[in-house]
């Protein structure tokens, strides 16, 4: 048993915060997978050169987190549909021929924390996605997907929410769901899930719309998590709703992209219950 172990990564910037790698360790430990997983920060403009020196070490794969989700397609000598709908991707996986496979398991992994760990229902539900960025973009397909009757995608930059829902407005006509962009200051419906995919939780800014989304009952989700969702998730308590942070979404797409490289899946509902915990 001297083999030594598959070497993976999680790339963003910042990436101090990614408790990726002990996710990881526990899914390789549960599993008997035999893998090592590090924290990578890369410069801004230094991806691309990034990616190619994790391969260059005997990397097998990668997570990627903010900045540089949109970025990986472009890398990609293969990218799966959800990327190709999303234009953005979470996972690469550096293929024995020196080829590079991009998936994007983020909306697979919030999906499966809303309506599973949290046990709240998708289908036939009025959402709110706030933000039109890569964490966005890769969500709502799989929201779409999950049945959501109404999706509102809420943006600063009223073009980029426009540009999302174009996008995926075949997918939303497929599966016979409303979509629609505003600004956040014209967002006047209340919803049954509000989703937070800005990084204004991890800038300590304020929360971009109105207290008025939210009705009594509402699932208010960040998908940051730890102190960087804090303040979203105080807002949320303090006018009714019930907040939930992005763990649950971490912990599932992680296992998804484990799933992905390794062929087994990871028992992610007991990792999860342990880091909660923990915490």
């Amino acid at each position: 048993m001297s083999k030594n172990p598959d070497l993976y990564c999680v790339m963003g910037n910042p990436v101090a915060h990614s408790r990726s790698p002990a996710i990881h360790a526990r899914f390789a430990e549960l599993t008997g997978e035999p893998i090592a997983y590090e924290r990578r920060l890369v410069p801004m403009d230094g991806f691309a050169q990034g990616v190619r020196d994790f391969a260059a070490q005997g990397g097998r794969g990668c997570n990627v987190t903010v900045p540089f989700k949109t970025e990986v397609p472009g890398l990609a000598t293969e990218c799966s549909e959800r990327v190709q709908l999303a234009g953005a991707a979470n996972t690469l996986t550096f293929r024995p021929d020196g080829s590079l496979y991009a998936d994007n398991t983020d909306g697979l992994g919030l999906v499966a924390d809303i309506t599973r760990n949290a046990g709240v229902p998708l289908a036939g539900r009025d959402v709110l996605l706030v933000g039109a960025g890569g964490a966005a973009a890769g969500v709502l397909g799989p929201l779409l997907l999950a049945g959501a009757r109404h999706i509102t995608v809420a943006n600063r930059t009223l073009a980029k929410a426009q540009a999302l829902v174009q996008s995926h407005s075949a997918l939303a006509a497929l599966q016979k769901a409303e979509l629609v962009a505003l600004e956040p200051q014209a967002v006047a419906a209340n919803f049954d899930i509000i989703i937070n995919a800005t990084a204004s939780s991890l800038a300590g800014a304020g929360v971009p719309v109105p207290a008025t989304v939210l009705r009594p009952g509402s699932l208010a989700y960040d998908m940051m998590y730890g102190p960087a969702a804090q303040g979203f998730l105080d807002w949320v308590r303090a006018h009714g709703a019930t907040p939930r942070d992005g763990l649950g979404m971490l912990v599932e797409q992680a296992a998804e992209a484990f799933l992905l490289w390794r062929g087994v899946r990871p028992p992610s509902a007991q990792v999860l219950a342990e880091m909660q915990q923990a915490t």
